[in-house]
């Protein structure tokens, strides 16, 4: 066969495969009776009153020196890790703004990091393949440093994303640019089961993100640069309980409900989205229109305690407060006083929801605190 001949056959080949595609995103629409926004129209819901009063920026973290990738609070609600392009971990006393710990890494090319339910050590990961843990109690070393207590390594790509288990200082989940998740048993530096990979039911692109559930830690979501969100059954590591579509950008973020029901995405495309796991439908798009052509990135998200309110962090230094009932936005964090003059990179809150976090990349990381009747919403 000609070179030609193959290529005709491959324009072909694409031109079915969109066909196709098209046509199933037609279906899905189909299936799409309604969303979210218009039910709770038609029921008569009132919209969240959010003013700037309402989240004030208490507490600004400086100590960095390099651009700020990812965060974590403790269970306690008081700590937070922060990983940074300085080749740095910093742990963090909320209350106080004290440095409790200074962790020079081994790689400095860190991606993720994430504390452990009890507090006691920290995970991170990056561009050496590898997720390292450190013990916070452990002695430090000659020059200070703190030792690594563990080394999972296993992957054949960077590591994008770790989180532990919930209530298991002994388990946590990563993902990886080798288009796979991984299960790993941290008392043995084991992998207990790889999601995806060889699997015809896993992701085809790199892997960005891991949310574990709360109500049922059995259970997983994933965001790719493959633009889709998966769910995982970690007793079933052979496939994908479910393929969520719908986004046109890699999807840097995932994170379960409150509820452990549904899950929400933050994307390239500049959109978040709600799904439902039972269902595998989409139930809302959260998008705001803005007047130039740029469309910023939506890079981390988090959702307050009742799941009212969806905080996004955007490539253009906004920082949305989305009332997720209504699809409104209710704030901008990024059009406040002393907010961010850079990305926003990571976002997360409190294990009370009575104050957000956000990580930036210039440098800093500033705590914002709910006032009032919103002390927790």
């Amino acid at each position: 066969m000609s070179v030609s001949e193959l290529k005709e056959r491959h324009v072909a080949a694409s031109e079915t495969v969109n066909n196709l595609r098209e046509r199933l995103k037609q279906k899905r629409l189909l299936l799409l009776d309604t969303d979210v926004a218009g039910y709770a129209r038609s029921q008569g819901r009132t919209p969240i009153t959010f003013g700037p009063t309402d989240l004030v920026c208490c507490r600004t973290l400086q100590g960095h020196t390099g651009k700020v990738y990812s965060l974590d609070w403790t269970t306690e609600r008081n700590r937070i890790v922060s990983a940074s392009q300085d080749g740095r971990l910093i742990v963090w006393n909320a209350l106080t703004s004290q440095k409790t710990h200074a962790i020079k890494l081994p790689c400095a090319w860190v991606m993720t990091c994430a504390f452990s339910p009890s507090g006691q050590s920290v995970a991170c990961g990056g561009l050496d393949s590898v997720c390292s843990i450190f013990n916070l109690n452990s002695p430090t070393e000659r020059d200070g440093n703190l030792p690594v207590a563990k080394m999972l390594s296993g992957h054949k790509g960077y590591v994008s994303c770790c989180q532990y288990v919930p209530d298991e200082d002994t388990h946590l989940i990563t993902s990886s640019g080798d288009q796979t998740c991984v299960l790993w048993d941290i008392s043995t530096g084991l992998r207990t089961s790889v999601f995806g990979g060889e699997f015809q039911s896993g992701h085809t692109a790199d892997v960005l993100s891991v949310s574990i559930s709360g109500s049922n830690s059995r259970m997983f979501v994933s965001g790719s640069c493959d633009a889709t969100a998966r769910l995982w059954d970690t007793r079933v590591a052979s496939r994908a309980v479910r393929t969520f579509h719908g986004h046109e950008g890699d999807v840097n973020t995932v994170k379960f409900f409150p509820d452990g029901n549904r899950f929400g995405t933050g994307s390239d495309d500049g959109t978040c989205r709600l799904y439902d796991i039972r269902t595998g439908h989409q139930l809302q798009v959260y998008y705001q229109q803005h007047g130039d052509n740029e469309v910023p990135t939506v890079t981390s998200i988090a959702f307050s305690i009742s799941g009212r309110l969806l905080f996004a962090g955007y490539s253009n230094g906004d920082c949305y407060v989305w009332d997720t009932l209504l699809a409104k936005v209710v704030l901008n964090l990024g059009s406040l006083q002393n907010s961010h003059e850079g990305r926003i990179s990571c976002l997360g809150l409190s294990a009370d929801g009575s104050a957000l976090c956000t990580g930036s990349w210039d440098t800093n990381l500033k705590i914002w605190a709910f006032g009032g009747h919103r002390r927790v919403i």
